[in-house]
């Protein structure tokens, strides 16, 4: 993209789903934001996620402001097709995306004579930018979480992180135990099978809840952008009659019915239900074996929550991520225990005015939805803060 020489009010930091659908937010209400992205192109998550991976969500509910994703896609759009929607939004709304730019810090500027209030971002090359207002969006799954498990280091067989596995081909014939059971885990596991491993197990730390990714032609995300705003007991309440509907008793197979709340688990946990693309086939045939969680590895025993042993030739780790937005935001106060933001969407938080967030929820509604709703937020409050600002400085 062109870098341009205009007044910058905006610095969106992060090149995926959620900067891109901000900048093209800001400037359809004449803001000029800038992308700042560390790669060298947008969408760097989505390029690096296995290969058989496609949108959980509908095309219809997963376009950005003012460009739908192209029919030709299909419903269920593929990884290498996301890239390419990215690439054509970006072009589509002129967007200026600096790419090699990695954010270390940001901080409260001085106060500028043009601006009044502005902010300072400091680049992982000691340089730094500034401007009136800053928009961070590097991704929910920005961090990969490393599982606390003593003596892994140690394990003779082969450790794999999820974001380093792109295909099951490469571990046909061989015992591989996948760990964790969100959407990434169950999803490798029933790869690994079709891509012929010898043996699938899956360690089970907490018993997700499953659902059918579609009903005939009702997509599973319909229902979940029309519970969303009901009360959590309620939601709760009514979710394992669906469940019961929609997915056998896996019991038997070792994936007993969760015990926690569905939307409970949403929103406590940012865990949404998993999405059936062949997790319920492949367990109840055994192609996908649930076990007990992983604990430990001594030598080259495996052990397993239940104490059990097991020894397979790799252990794929798909244990989630962290937002990694500490180094970057931790001394402003505007970060949870968790280390989320404790604003979002077209809020700003006390005391870091002119600082939005956007993509840190992982929503039931979906969450190229709630992207877009976010960034149209952002671009109006940002819209009436510039007016103010600007009345402000004229007034002095």
């Amino acid at each position: 993209m062109t870098q341009r020489s205009a007044r910058v009010d905006a610095y969106v930091i992060g090149g995926g789903p959620a900067g891109l659908a901000t900048a093209a937010a800001l400037r359809h209400r004449g803001l000029h934001g800038v992308v700042l992205e560390r790669s060298d192109g947008v969408g760097t998550s989505w390029r690096g996620h296995y290969d058989r991976l496609h949108l959980h969500t509908p095309r219809e509910l997963s376009g950005l402001p003012g460009l739908p994703i192209p029919r030709e896609m299909g419903r269920w759009v593929a990884r290498d097709d996301v890239v390419r929607y990215l690439e054509q939004y970006a072009a589509h709304h002129d967007l200026d995306v600096r790419t090699g730019a990695e954010v270390a810090r940001v901080d409260r500027a001085p106060a500028h004579p043009g601006w009044g209030e502005a902010w300072t971002v400091t680049l992982a090359d000691g340089s730094t930018l500034t401007a009136p207002y800053v928009v961070v969006a590097t991704g929910f799954n920005h961090t990969p979480r490393e599982p606390d498990v003593p003596g892994l280091d140690a394990w003779p067989g082969e450790v794999v992180r999820a974001r380093d596995y792109r295909t099951g081909a490469a571990y046909a014939g061989r015992d591989v135990l996948v760990v964790g059971t969100g959407n990434t885990g169950t999803e490798i596991a029933v790869d690994l099978t079709e891509q012929g491993a010898a043996r699938v197990r899956m360690a089970v730390r907490t018993v997700p809840h499953i659902l059918r990714r579609n009903r005939g032609p009702v997509a599973a995300q319909y229902t979940g952008i029309a519970v969303r705003r009901l009360p959590t007991a309620l939601v709760d309440a009514v979710a394992p009659w669906v469940e019961r509907l929609q997915v056998p008793d896996l019991s038997e197979h070792g994936l007993p019915r969760p015990d926690t709340g569905l939307l409970t688990r949403v929103e406590r946990d940012n865990a949404i239900p998993v999405q059936d693309v062949g997790i319920i086939d492949a367990v109840r045939s055994g192609a996908v074996e649930p076990v007990a969680a992983l604990a430990s590895v001594e030598g080259e025993d495996v052990v397993l929550a239940d104490g059990s042993r097991i020894r397979p030739d790799v252990v794929v780790l798909a244990t989630g991520y962290d937002q990694g937005l500490e180094p970057m935001l931790g001394h402003l106060g505007v970060l949870d225990a968790r280390g989320r933001p404790v604003e979002r969407g077209g809020a700003t938080a006390r005391g870091a005015r002119g600082l939005w967030y956007t993509g840190y929820t992982n929503p039931i509604s979906g969450m190229l939805r709630e992207i877009a709703i976010d960034a149209r937020k952002i671009a109006l409050a940002m819209a009436m803060a510039k007016r103010r600002d600007t009345r402000a400085l004229r007034s002095a």
